[in-house]
């Protein structure tokens, strides 16, 4: 019977460790789950997430506009100045091609050729995208230095304010000290002026009180 009570008790204790290390696991999963999450609400709330969509779809927009102006306005400019037509069909052949023909027996070859006009076309397409993008952030600079020099000269007027504030709190400040210090000088001086008064009534009271004792 013993025997029975000791392997049961045994259970017991193995599964009580067992909770317990469950319980520690799921503990430690939820907090790293909890941090991860706070982690991601703290760069979500940022703003960083939508400030990559907008620029994501105005750079998707951006590149349908500069496509548009490459293949529509500059390429067709170009290739009549070229008397091509277009960029792309701009090469530097250096095997001709050969057509096959059966009946002669030559066997086709295909050509070989420097294709320059498409490296040309890609260069315009990165200066125009370029040029805009710098001219783009340029404006935004200036734009962004205007609003801090506004809330730069607002703060240090702020400043220069609160300054002039304090300096005019302690100048009224000293003025009313050596106004009262003036008030208490004065009451002293009175008061020292009346008790030497009072001194010289009471020595001619007590001359006078004397006289009729000395006949």
């Amino acid at each position: 019977m013993s025997a029975k009570k000791k392997e049961k008790k045994e259970k017991k204790e193995k599964l009580k460790e067992v909770v317990s290390v469950t319980r520690e696991v799921g503990e430690k999963v939820e907090k790293r789950s909890k941090s991860f999450w706070q982690e991601f609400k703290k760069f979500a709330v940022r703003g960083n997430i939508v400030d990559l969509a907008v620029a994501v779809v105005i750079g998707s927009a951006f590149n349908k506009i500069v496509s548009t102006l490459v293949s529509s306005i500059i390429t067709p400019l170009t290739g009549l100045l070229l008397r091509t037509g277009d960029l792309s069909g701009l090469k530097w052949v250096l095997v001709p091609e050969v057509p096959a023909d059966e009946v002669a027996g030559i066997e086709g070859t295909p050509e070989v050729a420097v294709t320059y006009g498409l490296f040309w076309q890609s260069l315009i397409d990165f200066l125009i995208i370029s040029l805009t993008i710098f001219v783009i952030v340029k404006i935004l600079t200036k734009i962004r230095e205007g609003i801090n020099r506004k809330e730069t000269e607002a703060a240090l007027a702020k400043a220069r304010a609160e300054e002039e504030k304090k300096k005019a709190e302690e100048e009224k400040r000293k003025a009313e000290e050596e106004r009262i210090n003036k008030i208490r000088s004065e009451f002293v001086a009175d008061v020292a002026a009346q008790t030497e008064l009072l001194a010289e009534i009471r020595d001619i009271m007590q001359r006078l009180e004397n006289k009729p004792a000395e006949k």
